[in-house]
């Protein structure tokens, strides 16, 4: 588990996402350092919470991700909260590759998106479909 405690109660409020929360409030963008070019690069992507710890993850299927692969390479990179509070929160990725702690995450991550007022693009969204998802941890710093 990763803690939010350093940050302010709203930054917080922001990232602690339950289940109840809507697609708008699961969006971010994320500023990667290039890891060829070593140019910063911005996108919009979903972020999620499970076991009390904040994670990226590339959804169903298994194709490759700049985003990702500019992790792997440059782990410090800068999260934009944009929806209600605006903020840009320097942090850290580490690629999860244990198998107990992807199971565990996938799962919790595809429970949430399953429920019933739908924050998720496609339903129903189903584990197997997410086996391969690239998937970070990202921490605070």
């Amino acid at each position: 588990m990763t803690s939010l405690s350093h940050l302010p109660p709203e930054i917080r409020r922001a990232i602690e996402i339950t289940p109840a929360a809507g697609t708008r409030e699961r969006i971010v963008d994320i500023t990667t350092t290039g890891r060829r070019t070593g140019r910063p690069r911005r996108i919009e992507i979903f972020f999620y919470r499970a076991h009390g710890a904040t994670y990226l993850c590339s959804g169903a299927g298994a194709g490759p991700t700049g985003w990702h692969a500019n992790l792997r390479a440059h782990p410090a990179f800068t999260v934009h909260l944009k929806n209600g509070v605006r903020a840009d929160l320097p942090a850290h990725a580490t690629p999860v590759t244990d198998p107990a702690e992807r199971a565990a995450v996938l799962s919790a991550i595809v429970d949430d998106l399953n429920q019933p007022h739908d924050p998720g693009t496609i339903r129903p969204t189903r584990l197997a479909d997410w086996a391969n998802s690239r998937l970070m941890r990202v921490d605070f710093d």
